[in-house]
């Protein structure tokens, strides 16, 4: 069944969630501080070793040794741009206090407290490799392997998560659904046609993107990741670009 590895996912994101809320109360406001920064700091090595797909092989071959940075930095830079005019972080963000007001009005969770779990954890569980490549070997019927490995990760991870900023990171499942189901349904024309480079390119952003998740979590820096997402979409499409034109 095509999109089982999605509804896994959605499942344990839920699971996670409920269990840290319930748990999460009962921990004092520094161990769950410090849970929190643990989760930052992974997300950092997380987003690290994605950034290694700088080196790929296939990728290099596409654009040269040189070119990899320069298409993500572009992707950064182009996908910034395009998603400031578009207001995404303040749309997802909007989406979060929509759902708090619709599905948690009673809950404990203060709104701001619902938003920050609800676009920290949506950003966290889709920007990730896993989400995509998960999603395209899912649609394409060749398993759902690496969702089933997603789907473990996320659970512990959601229940971290809502320990500390609660029913928010349940909704995250909405976004989930939304971001790879797409992919999902996509990957039926775009499967076969996404070469190694594309997705190491893929990768490497989403890297970028995910030690700017990171510093958010770790109150570093609030970067506006949301802001930046087309850059997931564009670094792709300049590969392909400058594939063809070497």
């Amino acid at each position: 069944m095509r999109g089982l590895g999605t509804i896994i996912n959605i499942v344990a994101i839920l699971l996670g969630s409920a269990i840290g809320v319930l748990v999460g109360h009962r921990l004092p406001e520094r161990t769950r501080r410090t849970v929190t920064d643990a989760l930052g700091l992974v997300t950092l090595v997380i987003g690290a070793l994605n950034i290694a797909s700088l080196r790929d092989q296939d990728y290099i071959d596409a654009v040269g040794g040189g070119g990899t940075l320069l298409i993500v930095l572009g992707a950064l830079v182009l996908g910034g741009i395009l998603g400031s005019l578009l207001r995404l972080e303040d749309r997802l963000e909007g989406i979060g206090g929509w759902l708090q007001a619709k599905f948690a009005r009673g809950a404990k969770d203060s709104r701001a407290t619902f938003v920050e779990g609800f676009v920290d954890a949506s950003l966290v569980f889709c920007i990730g490799p896993l989400a995509i490549l998960g999603a395209l070997s899912d649609g394409l019927g060749r398993g759902i392997d690496q969702l089933a490995l997603k789907s473990t990760l996320d659970g512990f991870a959601a229940l971290a998560f809502a320990s500390t900023l609660g029913w928010g990171v349940a909704a995250s499942a909405l976004s989930v659904g939304v971001w790879q189901g797409a992919w999902t349904v996509l990957s039926v024309w775009l499967g076969s046609l996404l070469s190694g480079a594309l997705i190491a390119s893929i990768t490497a952003t989403g890297g970028v993107l995910l030690l700017g998740v990171g510093l958010r979590l770790l109150n570093i820096k609030q970067v506006a990741v949301g802001d930046l997402l087309p850059a997931l979409l564009l670094a792709p499409a300049l590969t392909a670009l400058v594939a063809a034109l070497r």
